[in-house]
């Protein structure tokens, strides 16, 4: 497995609401900003700010066959993109405390 795996494995384990993001992504930024509007916090990793970040989009790919970001997981499990986090924006809330993120 490779070291980018395993960090992505990892940062998703540790955390409750993480998104893998980019820092110039206006798509990224209406998800950062939904989950801010419900005062969830969450772990963001800009993938275009790291050395490894490609390594980690490809990582991403293969854990969840979503190469775009952001890529959100909520409570380990991959809620996907922006449209789908926008899509459950009304069961959002309920989303965001059974993962003790609220």
């Amino acid at each position: 497995m490779s070291a980018a795996k395993v960090k992505a494995q990892e940062i998703i384990a540790d955390n409750n609401v993480v998104v893998f993001s980019k820092s110039y992504c206006p798509y990224c930024k209406a998800t950062k900003s939904l989950l801010t509007e419900f005062g969830a916090p969450y772990y963001v990793l800009e993938l275009d700010q790291i050395q490894d970040g490609s390594a980690i989009q490809d990582a991403l790919e293969e854990i969840t066959n979503q190469r775009s970001v952001p890529n959100i997981f909520i409570k380990q499990q991959h809620i996907g993109g922006n449209s789908d986090l926008q899509a459950r924006k009304a069961d959002l809330p309920q989303l965001l405390k059974d993962a003790g993120a609220l």
